[in-house]
């Protein structure tokens, strides 16, 4: 249950992944969320300086150094540790791979998927997509059985809408896994760090 919180904390995910590409302070990371159009991530600013406060309890990112530009409040950049990349790198796997009824998670992890490898990534969409099989021929088993009950079709509209979801999100799944093996769709660390120093406007943080 505790590992499920953990997967779920969309907040403290998009803090180790923009960490992952470089160190920041949490007023750059709350830039680059609210310039990226992140909206999974809601309760800004607060929630994320509670996300930053977690994760340095939780040794998974550290304080590298605290700096004051004229008048402004003193800023505290923090780095990723290894312990929050191996974590990073877990929970987006595990979002990845398991269809959940609620699709803020997926859509979150796909939005930070460039924080593992294409051929990681690759790995964790295939299994999902195995899930996302199972489950659609499940479901055609249990829209068969009640219909061969007479139920109405009305009553059957539910259970078609869960199916046709599910059915879209494996054509969907399956075109991004045919991208990447394709090579049609790649990325690489150095294009991650220039997206972001590009967004932000600023230079790399002296560390």
């Amino acid at each position: 249950m505790a590992r499920r919180r953990a997967d779920r904390d969309l907040v403290s995910l998009t803090v180790l992944a923009l960490l992952s590409v470089r160190p920041s302070h949490p007023y750059e990371l709350h830039r680059f969320i609210v310039e990226t159009h992140k909206d999974y991530v809601t309760g800004l600013p607060r929630s994320l300086y509670h996300a930053v406060d977690r994760l340095v309890a939780e040794e998974l990112i550290s304080p590298v150094e605290t700096t004051r530009e004229g008048r402004r409040p003193e800023r505290t950049v923090y780095e990723i540790t290894a312990e929050g990349r191996a974590e990073l790198s877990s929970r987006l796997k595990r979002l990845l791979e398991d269809p959940e009824s609620d699709g803020r998670p997926f859509v979150a992890a796909i939005s930070l998927v460039g924080c593992l490898s294409p051929e990681e990534a690759g790995r964790a969409l295939r299994t999902r997509a195995a899930v996302l099989e199972g489950m659609v021929v499940s479901q055609d088993a249990h829209i068969s059985g009640l219909t061969a009950t007479g139920l109405p079709p009305i009553l059957l509209l539910e259970v078609e809408c869960a199916r046709a979801l599910r059915a879209a999100e494996l054509d969907w799944v399956r075109g991004v896994l045919a991208r990447l093996e394709s090579g049609e769709l790649t990325w690489t660390g150095a294009l991650k760090s220039g997206l972001l120093d590009d967004l932000l406007g600023e230079q790399r943080p002296p560390a």
